[in-house]
Formats: structure tokens, sequence, C-alpha cells
């Protein structure tokens, strides 16, 4: 499903969004090496089993991008101009290797650009859960999306 204009997001609309994700090893400890993150709790079995959590605990960064990335097809796909930030974002419970997530979003409200004439501000909830359904993360994230089109119904670049 491509993505909405601006007029399509509706405040307190939430998506439940049908992607599921396994999150493996090697996920994990190539997104932290990728990133310059050389936390052994990421990306040593070993130290990471001598921690209170007794085995690796996937990179929360990772998360981060897998609530918006498993979001964008529902939300932005083709219609947005850009990311303008992120904020409130948490992780209330560890994920680790294994697990399989999914991600709800909410819209939690909408702005015209004062600056931009054919563009408005959307701000969505993400949120991450496993597969016990445990919240593993949060974030709040301001989208600036396209208008519709004058005269198009129906017109996504």
């Amino acid at each position: 499903m491509p993505g909405l204009w601006f007029e399509e997001f509706e405040e307190g609309h939430v998506f439940e969004h049908e992607w599921r994700r396994t999150i493996t090893e090697a996920d994990n400890k190539w997104f932290s090496l990728l990133t310059m993150n050389p936390q052994p709790l990421h990306i040593d079995n070993t130290a990471a089993r001598a921690t209170e959590f007794g085995r690796p605990l996937v990179n929360s960064l990772f998360t981060l991008g897998c609530m918006v990335g498993m979001s964008v097809n529902d939300t932005t796909l083709n219609t947005t101009v850009a990311n303008l930030g992120m904020e409130a974002v948490k992780f209330p419970h560890p994920l680790y290797e294994g697990d399989t997530i999914h991600i709800r979003t909410t819209v939690l409200g909408k702005r015209e650009s004062a600056s931009r004439p054919g563009q408005g501000i959307v701000t969505l909830r993400h949120e991450c859960f496993n597969q016990d359904g445990a919240l593993c993360g949060t974030c709040d994230r301001a989208a600036l999306m396209r208008k519709r089109p004058e005269g198009d119904a129906d017109d996504r670049p």
C-alpha cells in the first residue's frame, strides 16, 4: 500500500502494521559493527552472558530503525518530504536476538506547514512489540508530508 497524503491522515488513527520481523544474531551484530558500536552487550556473546540479561541485547538504534521502517508502507511511502525529528524515544523492555517484532503507529496530530505551501507536518507515535506483546520501544516522529496535488485524484510520485 502506498503512503498517505497529508490530508488522508486523521488524528487518533491507529495502524497495526502487517509486517513481522524476527531479529537475527547477524542483524544485531552487523548493525552494531556497521554503526561503529563495539558495545560487548551487542556483539560479544560471552560478555553478554555475564550481564543481568544473560544474552546479547538488540542494539536500540536497530529497534528504532525498525519502528520507523516497518511503518513506511502504510504511512509515508512516496508521500514524505523528510523526517523532521524524533522525540520521546524509549526502550522499556529489552529485545533479544531471535525475538519477532511488530509495529503499531498512532497519528498524534497534524498541522499545515507555515513555511511550505503544499506540505504539512504529521506527528506519529511508533510502538514496537515483541512476540509476547511486551512493549519494547516507542518514539514520536514528526514527518513533513506532501499534500495531494491539486486536481489529482491519486497521483503519487
